[in-house]
C-alpha cells in the first residue's frame, strides 16, 4: 500500500524551485514522515504537495504556484512545457488538450490528456486550476511512471475484432438472442458495446490497445472494461466496474408503507411512471420499470413501464416502484438545486429504474447505463428501492462515473464508495447509517454502513483509521471495507462545519480536483484545495479538512 507524502514548502514562486525542495528529504527509514522545509523567502506561498510514492514525483499540487498569470490553454501550455522536470512524464510530448471550463468562482480549469503520439494514456488526465485573475493555485493529475515520448506501435486489429475477443474473454459471447444491455432510445451496440483506442501500462512497457466496455444484465449485472492488445489482440487486463450495494400527479405506497406524491404521465386513460416535469432536455424523463417478467437473455430491459389505472399506486407490487421513482427524482433535484448539476452526466440524460430484479436479489446497482433494484430476500434486506441513501448512493455512481471517474479497485474504490455514502448521507441526514431502512426489515437500530462509527456495520463493520487498512484481493482491493476510512473522515468533517458547507466542499471536490486514480491522501488535498477555493486557506473549514484526515491516519 502506498501512502501520500506531503511536504509544506516555503519556496520562491518559480515552480522548478518549489519542487526541488519539495523533492528533498531528510535521510533516514522512515520514509512516511512528514518533511518540512523552509526557505525563509519573506515573498513566498506556502505550497501543499501531495505524492503517492517517496520518491515519486508530486500529483498534487496547490497553493499560490504562479506570480504571473496565465489566460488560455496556449499560456498554460507554455507553463508546463517551462517546468516540465516538474513531472514524471514529458510535458513537451505527452500531453493533448482537451478541455477548458470556467466555474461560478470565476476560476479556470483546464483538463488535458497524458499522450504517447497523441493516444491518450488511459485513465490518465492532468488538471491545471487558475483564480479569477489567472494565477495557477493548484495542478493534479494521475501519475504515470516512465512514460515513453514515442513508441506507438501498429494497430493490427479492427474495433470489431477487438470486441469479439473481448466478448470472448469475459464468457459471455453474444448469441443471436444475446444482446447488450440497452436503455430505451438507444440501439444495443451504441450503449452495450463500445470500443476506444489508448495507451495502456503492460508490466513496464506502454502497449497500443482497445479498452473495450461491454454492459449486460445477464447472468448478472456487468460493466466489463477488457483491454486488448491492439497488434495481436491478447488481453492486457480487464476487471468487471459494476457499482453495487444498492404532466399528471399521482400517489402511491412505498416499501415502508409511507404515501408519496409521484409525478405521472397520462395516455389513453393510463397513467405511467413517466415524470417529464424536471425540465432535463430533449425527450429525457425519469421513468421507473417493472422487471419481473423480462427474459434477461434478450433485450427487454429496462422492461415494461410501471402502468395504473387511476394513479393511485398503492399495491405491493408496485410499493418497489414507487420508491425507486420518487426517490429517484429526489436525487435529481437535490443535484440540479444544490450545484445546478443537471442528471448523473451534466446534460440532463434520462434516469431509468427497473425494479423487481432478479429473484430475492439482495442489490441495488448502478451498471454503466441504468438503476436495478431487487427486492431482498425478506432476511438480510427488504426491497433496495426502499431506502432514499441507497438510491442516492448508486446514482452518485453515476456521477462519480461521470466526473473523477475514480477508479474502481484499491483505494480509489473505496473513495468511490465512500463519496457515494456521503453523499447518501447528505440526501438522507436523519442519521449517519446507510440502508438502515431496507437492511435487516424489522430490526431496528442497525444498517450496511455507519459513517460515524464505521465499526458498527454489516458484516463485522469497517476500520476507521489507516492503522486498520485491509490489504486483500477480494472485494476488488477492499472498495466495500476500507471506504470506512474516508466515511470516517467525512463524519468529522460534517460534523466540524456542517452540512451546508461539506457537501460544496465535497462536490467540488469530487468534479473538480478527483482524478481516476485519487488515493486517500490526493482526496485529502483535493478537499483542502476545495475548502480554500470556497471558504479560504485561514478558516475553521480549512482546518477542520486538515484535522478529520489527520485522525484517520492519512496526512
Amino acid at each position: 500500500m502506498k501512502k501520500g507524502l506531503v511536504a509544506i514548502v516555503s519556496a520562491t514562486v518559480l515552480f522548478g524551485s518549489a519542487y526541488q525542495a519539495a523533492a528533498a528529504y531528510e535521510p533516514g527509514t522512515n520514509a512516511q514522515k512528514l518533511v518540512v522545509i523552509e526557505n525563509h523567502n519573506k515573498n513566498a506561498a506556502n505550497l501543499q504537495v501531495t505524492k503517492e510514492g517517496y520518491q515519486s514525483a508530486p500529483s498534487f499540487i496547490s497553493g499560490n504556484i504562479s506570480k504571473d498569470t496565465y489566460l488560455s490553454k496556449e499560456d498554460i501550455l507554455t507553463f508546463l512545457k517551462n517546468n516540465n522536470k516538474l513531472f514524471s512524464f514529458d510535458a513537451k510530448k505527452n500531453v493533448t488538450f482537451v478541455s477548458e471550463t470556467k466555474d461560478s468562482l470565476g476560476m479556470k480549469h483546464y483538463v488535458f490528456n497524458l499522450s504517447i503520439n497523441g493516444v491518450p494514456v488511459d485513465d490518465a488526465r492532468l488538471f491545471v486550476h487558475t483564480d479569477q485573475h489567472g494565477k495557477i493555485t493548484a495542478i493534479n493529475h494521475d501519475v504515470q511512471s516512465n512514460l515513453p515520448t514515442d513508441g506507438k506501435a501498429a494497430k493490427k486489429l479492427s474495433k470489431e475484432t477487438a470486441i469479439q475477443k473481448a466478448w470472448k474473454h469475459v464468457g459471455e459471447a453474444p448469441k443471436k438472442e444475446v444482446k447488450p444491455l440497452a436503455v430505451k432510445g438507444a440501439s444495443p451496440n451504441s450503449l452495450g458495446e463500445k470500443a476506444k483506442l489508448v495507451m495502456v501500462k503492460d508490466g513496464n512497457d506502454y502497449k497500443l490497445a482497445y479498452r473495450v466496455a461491454l454492459q449486460y444484465i445477464a447472468p448478472t449485472p456487468a460493466n466489463w472494461q477488457v483491454y486488448v492488445d491492439a497488434t495481436d489482440g491478447h488481453i492486457i487486463k480487464s476487471r468487471n466496474d459494476i457499482m453495487d450495494d444498492g404532466a399528471e400527479t399521482g400517489s402511491g405506497k412505498g416499501v415502508l408503507g409511507d404515501t408519496k406524491s409521484l409525478n405521472t404521465t397520462s395516455s389513453k386513460g393510463s397513467y405511467y411512471l413517466s415524470d417529464g416535469t424536471k425540465g432535463m432536455g430533449g425527450n429525457h424523463r425519469i421513468e421507473t420499470y417493472d422487471a419481473a417478467n423480462v427474459d434477461y437473455t434478450s433485450d427487454q430491459l429496462p422492461g415494461t413501464l410501471m402502468k395504473d389505472s387511476d394513479n393511485k399506486w398503492t399495491s405491493s407490487e408496485q410499493a418497489a416502484a414507487v420508491d425507486a421513482h420518487f426517490y429517484a427524482g429526489k436525487v435529481y433535484d437535490y443535484y440540479k438545486k444544490t450545484f445546478g448539476r443537471n442528471s448523473f452526466d451534466g446534460k440532463g440524460s434520462s434516469l431509468i429504474s427497473s425494479v423487481h430484479v432478479g429473484s430475492d436479489w439482495n442489490n441495488a446497482v448502478w451498471n454503466g447505463q441504468q438503476m436495478l433494484y431487487g427486492d431482498g430476500d425478506g432476511r438480510e434486506f427488504g426491497s433496495l428501492a426502499g431506502a432514499l441513501d441507497v438510491v442516492a448512493h448508486e446514482l452518485t455512481h453515476a456521477v462519480t462515473e461521470y466526473s473523477a471517474n475514480l477508479k474502481y479497485e484499491g483505494q480509489s474504490g473505496a473513495l468511490n464508495e465512500s463519496m457515494s455514502d456521503v453523499f447518501g448521507y447528505f440526501l438522507d441526514p436523519s442519521d449517519w447509517w446507510v440502508g438502515e431502512d431496507v437492511y435487516t426489515p424489522g430490526k431496528s437500530g442497525d444498517g450496511l454502513r455507519n459513517l460515524q462509527k464505521p465499526e458498527l456495520g454489516a458484516d463485522g463493520g469497517q476500520p476507521s483509521h489507516m492503522k486498520n487498512y485491509v490489504n486483500t484481493s477480494e472485494d476488488d482491493g477492499g472498495v466495500h471495507t476500507n471506504s470506512g476510512i474516508p466515511n470516517k473522515a467525512a463524519y468529522l468533517t460534517i460534523s466540524a462545519m456542517g452540512q451546508a458547507k461539506a457537501e460544496k466542499v465535497y462536490y467540488r471536490a469530487l468534479t473538480t480536483y478527483m482524478t481516476s486514480s485519487t488515493n486517500f491522501s490526493g482526496a485529502r488535498a483535493a478537499l483542502l484545495s476545495a475548502t480554500a477555493d470556497l471558504f479560504g486557506k485561514d478558516g475553521t473549514e480549512y482546518n477542520a479538512v486538515k484535522t478529520a484526515w489527520s485522525n484517520v491516519g492519512v496526512n
